[in-house]
C-alpha cells in the first residue's frame, strides 16, 4: 500500500525555531510610533509586550531555542502529518506530488497555539498574569486561551461583534479554557465606548477589536497584550512547521 501520510516521532520534534530576518539582505525599517513618527524602540513596546519577546521580535540570530515547557505542551499534538493531497493531484492533472501539513490537529483545531503557547511562556516567566487579545472567527481567541490556562494566566478576548454572535461555539470553548470573551465593541474600554456612541450598531471590526485589547493591557500593570499574525516572533514561532516538514 501506498504510504500517504509522514508523521514524526516525538523525538525528532524540532527544538528550534528559525528567524528568516537572519536571510534578509538589509534589516527592515522598524515600525513608526504613532504618536511621534520616529522608529518604535523597546522602551515604546515595553507596557504591550514582555521584553522576552521583544527581544525575538528584534533579534537577528538565525536560531532561537524553543524552551523545553514549551517542547512539552507542543508535543501534546505535535509534530503533525505530512499528507499526499493525491485527489487533488489527480484534479489537476498534476505531474508532481502535492503534500500539506495538516495542523488541525491540536485542540484549538488550527496552528494557531504555535505561538499561542509560546507567547503565554515567555509572559509567564516574565511575571505576567493576564494577556489580552483579539480575535474575529474565533481561532487565535481559542489558541490563546487554551494557552493560558496551560500556564496559569488569565485571559481577555475581545471578539469581533458579529462573530461573537454567529460562532457561540467558538466562545464556549475560550470559555471552557477559562477566559473572558467580550464582544466588541464594547462598554469595557474607552476606544468602545465611543466607537458605540457614534456606531452603535456597529457588527464590529478586527480593527476595533485591536483597540480594545491594546487598551484594556496597558491600562493594567500586570497585563500585556498578545497578537496570533504580522509581527516578527509570531512568524518565528510557526517556522516549526516548514522544520517539521523538512524532516
Amino acid at each position: 500500500m501506498e504510504q500517504i501520510k509522514v508523521v514524526l516521532a516525538d523525538n525528532e520534534i524540532p527544538r528550534q525555531w528559525y528567524n528568516i530576518l537572519s536571510d534578509m539582505p538589509t534589516p527592515m525599517s522598524p515600525p513608526l510610533h504613532p504618536g511621534t513618527g520616529k522608529p518604535v524602540g523597546p522602551e515604546d513596546l515595553a507596557p504591550i509586550f514582555p521584553m522576552n519577546l521583544i527581544e525575538q521580535e528584534v533579534s537577528s540570530a538565525r536560531w532561537i531555542d524553543i524552551p523545553e515547557p514549551v517542547i512539552e505542551k507542543y508535543l501534546l499534538w505535535r509534530p503533525t502529518p505530512l499528507c499526499r493531497a493525491r485527489n487533488f493531484e489527480k484534479l489537476l492533472g498534476a505531474p508532481v506530488k502535492i503534500y500539506y501539513k495538516y495542523e488541525g490537529a491540536s485542540a484549538p483545531g488550527s496552528h494557531k497555539p504555535n505561538s499561542a503557547i509560546a507567547q503565554a511562556y515567555y509572559n509567564k516567566v516574565f511575571g505576567i498574569k493576564r494577556l489580552s487579545t483579539e480575535t474575529g472567527a474565533g481561532q487565535w481567541g481559542s489558541a490563546l486561551a487554551m494557552a493560558c490556562a496551560m500556564f496559569g494566566l488569565e485571559c481577555r478576548v475581545f471578539m469581533v461583534k458579529i462573530s461573537y454572535e454567529q460562532k457561540p461555539y467558538r466562545r464556549l470553548m475560550m470559555a471552557t479554557w477559562g477566559a473572558e470573551c467580550l464582544s466588541s465593541p464594547s462598554e469595557t474600554t474607552g476606544a468602545g465606548r465611543k466607537y458605540l456612541a457614534e456606531h452603535p450598531d456597529s457588527p464590529g471590526s478586527l480593527g476595533i477589536a485591536i483597540s480594545e485589547a491594546v487598551e484594556d493591557a496597558v491600562r493594567n500593570k500586570d497585563s500585556r497584550y498578545s497578537l496570533g499574525s504580522v509581527l516578527n516572533h509570531v512568524l518565528l514561532h510557526q517556522t516549526i512547521i516548514g522544520l517539521e516538514a523538512q524532516k
